[in-house]
């Protein structure tokens, strides 16, 4: 087993997925972390209102309202409550919680104390259960691709593809010889200088299988995702017959994560807008724009190297 981890760590697209994933659960727990410090903080607060009341609004202004209401030895109780929503209309009936040994300090429906409790609870949520959906992509896609290579191997003809469509570029192969199948692979350092056509040993049948490695040298090309039967749409670049001498440097100086995330930068251009819907929806202002702008973009990094993105 161990040997296995390492052979799989040596390759170029599990070292870029594990960076990827580290990156994201990084984030997430920086998200959880400050979500649970907001929300150990509202519910300190929260706890100390214990007495419960009817009470009246007696004044509205855009983001508070005023409420009025009888304390139980027949005072006169008033608090001004900053609001989260929309404000009440002057002579509404509402309950009020407020602290027996301070009534100024109280919460109604609608209260900002408790909306920022619930989007405290809710960041903790989310980032949960991105970090856990993460894993387990990630996870599901490892071991489902190491086991690849234990099939009986065959040698076929294949031509390396890149095939630009949207914000995302990726690798194929395309088989010269049967019936017409495209193989999404990670990106390697080999395909820049791979012929078109070659001849590669192939792990399976892409007639048969739906996930298929393939070989080429001494390295070993995973499969980015599921064989398909029609050619991928987007704007297409082959391989030359014959590579010139300078294709294999090419190849390496593509190699490094710098180049990788230069290359991927166009995914992170629609996180901004992402974190303003987000906030315009939670209602969580800037704080809630930056939170959802970061996880935005290193889960668009973390996709580009699961769909493996080719920088070349």
């Amino acid at each position: 087993m161990s040997g296995l981890i390492r052979s799989l760590c040596r390759v170029r697209a599990v070292r870029h997925g594990l960076v990827t994933t580290a990156l994201v659960l990084a984030v997430c727990a920086a998200v959880a972390g400050l979500s649970a410090a907001s929300f150990a903080a509202a519910t300190a607060e929260l706890r100390t209102l214990t007495a419960r009341a009817q009470a009246e609004v007696t004044a509205a202004a855009p983001a508070s309202a005023r409420v009025a209401w009888t304390l139980p030895d027949g005072r006169a109780a008033v608090a001004t409550v900053p609001l989260a929503g929309h404000p009440l209309r002057p002579g509404t009936r509402t309950e009020v919680a407020y602290d027996p040994a301070r009534p100024d300090h109280a919460v109604i429906p609608g209260a900002a104390l408790l909306a920022g409790a619930d989007r405290a609870a809710g960041g903790m949520a989310f980032a949960a259960v991105v970090a856990l959906a993460v894993l387990a992509v990630s996870g599901w896609r490892l071991s489902s691709r190491a086991r690849l290579t234990r099939r009986p191997a065959t040698t076929l003809p294949v031509r390396r593809v890149r095939v630009q469509r949207g914000l995302i570029t990726r690798s194929w192969l395309e088989t010269e010889r049967g019936p017409r199948r495209w193989v999404p692979v990670y990106f390697d350092p080999a395909l820049v200088a791979l012929p078109s056509p070659a001849t590669v040993r192939v792990f399976g049948d892409p007639a048969v299988h739906r996930l298929v490695a393939a070989q080429v040298g001494d390295v070993t090309l995973y499969p980015s995702g599921a064989v398909v039967r029609a050619e991928p749409r987007g704007r297409r670049t082959d391989n030359p017959a014959r590579p010139d001498e300078h294709a294999a440097q090419r190849g390496e100086e593509v190699v490094t994560l710098r180049r990788q995330w230069r290359a991927d930068a166009a995914l992170l251009v629609p996180a901004p807008f992402v974190g303003l819907f987000w906030s315009y929806l939670d209602g969580s202002g800037a704080t809630g724009w930056l939170g959802a702008t970061v996880v935005t973009a290193v889960l668009a990094l973390w996709w580009a190297a699961i769909r493996g993105s080719d920088p070349s």
